[in-house]
This record gives structure tokens, sequence and C-alpha cells, in this order.
């Protein structure tokens, strides 16, 4: 990507009603539930926040896990590794785990085979995006935000070698 121009896909506040959206339907399922939500770093952490905050629940507990698979390209290595793992305890807990795109299927298919091991009552999976351009395993996604076909985005957390996580939207990147 030599230039980047960036078209608006999704707006601050079409993102700040579909997390209440997604926070009520948590809520719905799980309501008395303790919950542990858990970020992928880095993509998710402005997801998490605002997801987290719409819960409006006393027993939200939140952790974070790192994995590496894109590193400074904008396609996967398909080679997925832990590089901060989760460090609250998950046996018997319910858990969520809290996507900002799912996109080949591979990080999300790998994560939960990994939450599986502590041995969590029950793991799901909530996704600000799902994005089915390229696929590559069909992964359960209980709670989805928005769905995008296709397009490289940025924003709200999503990244380009680093830059424009810091956007207040979801933008395509446009390559020319």
């Amino acid at each position: 990507m030599n230039k980047e121009a960036l078209k608006l896909l999704i707006s601050p506040s079409d993102i700040a009603s579909k997390v209440s959206e997604l926070a009520k339907q948590i809520l719905n399922d799980h309501g008395e539930e303790e919950l542990i939500l858990i970020g992928t770093l880095k993509g998710s952490f402005i997801f998490l926040a605002d997801l987290v905050r719409a819960l409006d629940k006393k027993d939200v507990f939140i952790d974070f896990v790192r994995v590496k698979s894109y590193g400074y390209s904008d396609t996967s290595s398909e080679e997925i590794v832990i590089t901060k793992d989760i460090e609250l305890p998950l046996e018997g807990k319910t858990v969520i785990l809290v996507e900002d795109i799912v996109d080949t299927g591979l990080t999300v298919k790998f994560l939960l085979e990994h939450l599986k091991l502590h041995k969590p009552k029950i793991v799901k999976v909530c996704a600000l995006i799902d994005k089915r351009e390229r696929r590559k395993v069909d992964v359960p996604i209980e709670y989805v935000g928005f769905v995008v076909e296709k397009g490289f985005l940025v924003g709200y957390g999503l990244d380009y070698a680093e830059k424009y996580r810091h956007l207040p939207g979801v933008y395509e990147v446009i390559k020319s």
C-alpha cells in the first residue's frame, strides 16, 4: 500500500448503536452470570472498552490475549502464535472472546481451541466485524456487529501496520 485513501464504511454513531445492541443481547443471554470478556490485542481494545461500559454490569471481568498472525502486512501469515496469554482462571466460567474482526477465521479457531484447554463452562465469540471475503474455516460467532463482505478495514482499533487504530469509525483502505 503505497498511497492510501480512506472511505468511511461504518460511522462512529452506527458503531455506538451496535455496541449497545450487542451488550443487550449478551445481557439477555447471560444476565445474572459472572462474565469474563477476553479481548484479542491489539485490535479489540476500543471495542472491548465500549462493550464493557455498555454492559453496565458488576460481575464482568476483563482479560486479554495477544496473538501474532499479520505482523506488518495486510495478509495473514496463517501461523498463529500467542504472545500474551490470559491470566484469569477460566474453569467453569462463562467466557466471551471479543474480536475486532473475524477474517479468515483461523485466529478465532486457534483461540477457541486454546481457551477450551482452560475448561470454561462456555466460550462464545463477539465480533465487531464479520468479514467473509477470505474465510478459510467456519467459526461460531454468536454476537456479530457488522457483516462486511470484502475490503481492507482500519479504524476503531483495526490497523494497517499499526496506523489508523485511533480513528473513531471503520474505513476501507483504498489502494492507489
